[in-house]
């Protein structure tokens, strides 16, 4: 059989994890990680987001893959060594062993599952966007991009940029910015408004 794993998505902290993986890791069965880096993308002591709820990074070690125990294997969340192997030796870089434990819910669900909004909440959003949207080379993108993923629940995120004529990495970074206001939630493909980005349209 097959093991599980690693299905690395374009992402800025090189940890993002396939849905395989996020009942080990919020169960705690799962405390490694292996990736191939030019160098480390975390440091000890970060916090990662997942969609289960946050991890801490403990340790983050380079090792030669002929040195990795099969129960690094096991603890990384893969049925076997091979397995492991197997998905470490297809790629290129150095192997980075990144040890971690759940640190708990993402505050961040609770927020964005709030549909009810009072004036200060608005305006404090509004005022956020607006800083969002002077700050950007591509000029006002906050509401039109939350339009967008309104009207377009599930689409790839390549194909909402393309819309706007947008290079993807960037509008990617910019989705992320209105996913940390609790606005957007990310889906396997694509984007969807939360609760809270819902009523603050509404609200618009």
């Amino acid at each position: 059989m097959q093991g599980r794993r690693f299905l690395p998505r374009a992402g800025t902290d090189g940890l993002l994890f396939s849905s395989h993986f996020l009942q080990g890791i919020a169960d705690g069965s799962i405390t490694l990680a292996f990736r191939r880096w030019k160098s480390a993308r975390a440091k000890a002591g970060s916090r990662h987001h997942t969609p289960v709820g946050v991890i801490e990074i403990d340790a983050i070690d380079v090792v030669r893959l002929e040195d990795i125990p099969a129960e690094d294997a096991r603890n990384a969340g893969y049925e076997s060594l091979d397995d492991l192997l197997g998905f470490l030796g297809s790629r290129d870089g150095r192997i980075h062993r990144v040890a971690f434990h759940f640190a708990g819910a993402d505050p961040r669900i609770a927020l964005r599952n709030r549909n009810e909004l009072n004036t200060s909440e608005v305006t404090e959003l509004k005022a956020r966007l607006s800083r969002f949207d002077r700050a950007s080379k591509e000029g006002p993108w906050t509401v039109a991009v939350l339009e967008a993923i309104r009207e377009r629940p599930g689409v790839r995120a390549p194909d909402i940029a393309s819309s706007f004529g947008r290079e993807t990495q960037s509008f990617k970074r910019d989705v992320r910015k209105l996913k940390e206001l609790g606005l957007t939630e990310s889906l396997e493909v694509g984007y969807r408004l939360s609760p809270r980005g819902r009523a603050f349209l509404e609200r618009l």
